[in-house]
């Protein structure tokens, strides 16, 4: 065999007086052989140089590629140092082993760069998007693979995992209602990609196109509207940058610089409602005696804080265990999954100071 040619499977059968099919199973199908012989072949494969079948061979031989695509609209450093994507994603990863499934991940398309999903090696996909992007959406579409929303369906009426926002979101507003608290504050999500740390002219009436921020103003509304139509109340809302501490400490700074500051702050993610706190902290407001604060998610930082978070606690790693579970059922028994939540109470929200 020439040196510069590499070794294939038919020289590791000829070397050992064995057939093709006899060395493929030692790669493919392990349980078809003893452990000898496939021993035997394993190690004749490495002393030749030979690595095994090509995997896209083995694909287009197969029909598939035992992979699953997650895609996000975040950089993908995301799922690695957000706390809430890092439990949904351990979810994902659980099921994917259970299965014997690889997983890969699809980061958002940048510019200039050719986006992954025409090319990811997959059987279908998870969208782990809010919303996916319409050009996404054709491209999937085009690959005619099966695909299971996260957090929110891929295109109305398609199978999805994910939580009432709407009714998370009117618990938590209700939380406060309940104490008392009438001057309230809202920290959204960015309600634009790339867009600024902002106060919100429009309050809870506010545009955006992603489905969590719409649902969570929306149940913000239906627990605050009430209470506020009665007169002396009053909601600010800001939209943050982004979905790190400091954005929600940069969030707090127009709130509580306001001439008539607001007695407690709801925020649109753990993270956000933590950098409340710090901000506060940093100006010697007491949380709760001066300020009240609700957080989202219920990540393991929120009960170790101090003050302990009030938060609304959502199922995050079974939100990714249940896609990946109903990616890989048949088409026809998928459908809509909507998952509890619950508002816990913890030491960030009081009644307000009379």
């Amino acid at each position: 065999m020439p040196s510069d040619q590499p070794p294939r499977m038919r020289d590791v059968a000829r070397a050992l007086g064995v057939s093709q099919a006899t060395v493929s199973n030692a790669f493919n199908r392990p349980d078809q052989l003893s452990r000898e012989l496939r021993d035997r072949i394993l190690t004749a494969a490495r002393d030749l140089g030979y690595p095994g079948p090509d995997p896209i061979a083995n694909t287009f031989r197969r029909g598939r590629t035992g992979a699953i695509g997650l895609i996000i609209h975040e950089p993908l450093q995301y799922l690695f140092e957000d706390p809430a994507a890092r439990l949904t994603m351990a979810g994902v990863a659980r099921v994917c082993g259970e299965h014997g499934s690889s997983l890969v991940l699809v980061p958002r398309a940048e510019p200039g760069l050719p986006d992954v999903v025409p090319t990811a090696l997959v059987d279908g996909f998870v969208a782990f998007c809010d919303p996916l992007e319409p050009e996404r959406r054709e491209l999937l579409r085009a690959r005619r693979l099966p695909v299971v929303g996260l957090d929110a369906p891929v295109t109305p009426g398609e199978p999805y995992v994910g939580i009432d926002d709407r009714a998370a979101a009117r618990a938590a507003a209700a939380h406060l209602v309940a104490l008392g608290h009438r001057r309230i504050g809202v920290i959204s999500f960015a309600l634009a990609r790339d867009s600024e740390t902002t106060v919100v002219p429009a309050g809870l009436d506010a545009p955006t196109g992603y489905v969590a921020n719409r649902a969570r103003l929306d149940g913000y509304r239906d627990a605050l509207g009430p209470a506020l139509d009665d007169g002396g109340g009053r909601i600010v809302v800001v939209a943050a940058r982004g979905v790190e501490e400091a954005d929600g400490a940069a969030a707090a700074v127009p709130l509580l610089d306001h001439a008539e500051p607001p007695t407690a702050i709801l925020a649109m993610s753990d993270r956000l409602a933590l950098g409340v706190i710090a901000e506060a902290t940093r100006r010697g407001i007491d949380v709760p005696g001066d300020l009240s604060v609700v957080g989202f998610d219920d990540v393991p930082a929120a009960s170790a804080a101090d003050p302990a978070l009030t938060t609304v606690r959502q199922p995050h790693d079974r939100k990714g265990a249940e896609a990946v579970r109903m990616l890989l059922r048949p088409a026809s028994t998928r459908q809509a999954l909507i998952l509890p939540t619950e508002v816990v109470v913890r030491a960030s929200t009081a009644p307000p100071r009379t």
